[in-house]
């Protein structure tokens, strides 16, 4: 009896290892366990019922192990075909649902051995009383009566033997078990480990290379400009210009990289999602042209979420970008608003999403559709199935980051042929808060502000290059400057100069930092206004990716019409030229 039971145990294990390896590998030279045991373990079974028929319990757990067993044999077979026809991104939710149904089963035949020591007690107990009984009557017995009560001793002897053998040979393949269970354990690790190897060389790699060609159009441009001025000539416009927009690019390509791995600084608000995407219609409409037919479905009553409406914007213009180019600038773009529930199991199947209320924003396109494969790599940095120069790869997952740091989840839905699309989940919000107006663009006036020399500005910078950029940018304002490369000078000259109307001050400093230093200089000058700047998101200004309240931040890199913005807003003078 023990030994069918170990021999079904190892039949069971020997098809989930065969099927393991085929999914780690992809050989079918693993397959053959699997198939051997597919074959055998139904006499494995029959073996058992013959052994227990006559135990009501024992059949009604060898009744469950063939379920269990018939269950995990199929969850096998199917995972193998699905593996034949498609890499599965989620083999780690595979295996957990495979190692469910394994330890059912060996709970069950634990359950049968313990029966199975629960019986060898009870048949040493009356093995006992029974030689007991012989000791006792053996003076008197007929010699036939001694001959048969032997021969019972014996028979139970080697019964005691063969149990106590099935329970080293048992011991041997529980200890089996858990070695193979630990190498499986390290092999999954490794390929684990592997693909994030993997990821990281493709995003790394995607970023040197456009880092590097930005770079040299910049190089290229200043070497051109110095050779110009040598020779007098005043053609320098294109050269900056040119030279601009490759750092202008090279900052949108940090920040797409920060929204990726949820570290960009947002500034949330309550945000209804209706006049969020009617106001950016026409935008939109605009910016996929007039080929693209664009239609908008928003429900009523579509409950208010907490955002950063800006980026909220940038992710539903980046989705209907992405959809025009699908339908090769031809068809038609959906945009729909509605209210949504995530259920518990649908939350307990995908990694960090929350079960709740949610605002859905979907877009969607008539396009050509995307198979299963290009799904699962959609959100991957510098993935892109668009020809040289036509995408960088990193607006899916700009729009990825943005989502999960704002709590949110977000699903591609595309039937090759069908179309796509995209849908994004926002927590519904239940706070108090007055509802963000449309973003409104930059006014001429405002790109052209300049300050005033009775403006006294203290820039606070550790680093050199970088204080004396901050320092020429203020003076070309006209502002006047004074200058502090730590906190402690910052301080000496907050002391000596009472008339300083702004401390512009970088966050990340040694010794103390930008927060530190604007509280000390607010101690002292509770009227002084503060705006603080770094290239570092996660910092004294910014939680889990969200600014502190009444924070004045400008993010490095900055132009100067941007320092002139942000400060002329702060100080609250909006004079121009």
């Amino acid at each position: 009896m023990r030994t069918a039971l170990l021999q079904t145990l190892s039949t069971l294990q020997d098809a989930e290892t065969g099927q393991r390896g085929f999914l780690l590998t992809g050989n079918e030279i693993f397959l053959e366990p699997f198939r051997n045991a597919d074959r055998t373990i139904g006499e494995r079974l029959g073996a058992l019922e013959q052994a227990v028929f006559d135990n009501e319990q024992q059949m009604q757990r060898l009744k469950r192990l063939r379920s269990v067993v018939a269950d995990r044999l199929v969850a096998l077979q199917k995972r193998i075909e699905e593996r034949g026809a498609t890499p599965d991104a989620t083999l780690a939710d595979r295996l957990k649902v495979g190692k469910r149904l394994m330890d059912e089963a060996r709970g069950i035949i634990a359950e049968m051995l313990a029966e199975e020591e629960r019986l060898l007690t009870t048949r040493n107990a009356e093995m006992r009383w029974t030689a007991t009984l012989t000791q006792i009557g053996v003076a008197g017995a007929l010699l036939s009566a001694a001959l048969l009560g032997w021969a019972t001793l014996k028979d139970r002897q080697r019964q005691v033997a063969e149990l106590q053998t099935a329970n080293v040979a048992l011991r041997i393949a529980l200890k089996q078990a858990a070695e193979e269970s630990e190498r499986r354990e390290r092999v999954e690790s490794q390929l684990r480990q592997a693909q994030k190897m993997q990821a990281v060389g493709q995003l790394t790699g995607g970023l040197a290379h456009d880092f590097n060609n930005m770079l040299a159009v910049i190089v290229g441009c200043l070497n051109l400009l110095k050779r110009k001025m040598a020779r007098g000539e005043i053609d320098k416009d294109s050269l900056i210009d040119k030279a601009m927009e490759c750092v202008d690019r090279a900052a949108a390509l940090t920040h797409r990289l920060l929204a990726f791995s949820r570290q960009q600084p947002l500034a949330p608000q309550t945000v209804d999602a209706n006049k969020l995407v009617g106001g950016m219609a026409e935008m939109i409409r605009r910016t996929l042209g007039e080929s693209i037919s664009v239609e908008t479905v928003l429900a009523s009553g579509v409950w208010r979420i907490h955002v950063d409406p800006n980026q909220l914007e940038s992710a539903i213009l980046n989705l209907a970008v992405n959809a025009r180019d699908a339908m090769n600038d031809e068809g038609k773009v959906t945009i729909e608003t509605s209210n949504a529930y995530i259920d518990d199991h649908y939350a307990r199947e995908h990694a960090e999403v929350k079960e709740g209320q949610y605002v859905l924003v979907a877009v969607s396109d008539s396009g050509a559709g995307m198979p299963p494969e290009i799904i699962a790599q959609a959100f991957e940095p510098f993935f892109t199935t668009k020809g040289p120069g036509k995408g960088t790869g990193l607006g899916l997952s700009q729009v990825f980051g943005f989502v999960k740091q704002s709590g949110g989840h977000i699903k591609i839905y595309s039937e090759i042929g069908q179309g796509t699309t995209v849908k994004i989940y926002l927590p519904r919000f239940v706070g108090e808060g007055e509802v963000a107006g449309p973003r409104r663009e930059p006014s001429a006036a405002g790109m052209a502000f300049r300050g005033s020399p009775e403006t006294l500005i203290l820039v606070v910078e550790d680093e050199d290059w970088m204080r004396s950029i901050a320092v020429a940018m203020f003076q070309d304002l006209r502002y006047s400057v004074l200058a502090a490369g730590s906190a402690a000078e910052a301080l000496a000259l907050i002391n000596a100069n009472p008339d300083i109307d702004l401390l512009f001050t970088d966050i990340v400093m040694p010794d103390m930092n930008g927060r530190a230093l604007a509280e000390e200089a607010l101690r002292r000058r509770p009227d002084l206004k503060i705006v603080f700047t770094t290239g570092f998101s996660r910092n004294a200004v910014i939680h889990n990716g969200v600014l502190d309240r009444g924070v004045n931040f400008l993010p490095k890199p900055f132009s100067i019409e941007q320092l002139a913005q942000k400060v002329g807003a702060v100080l609250g003078v909006m004079e121009t030229t």
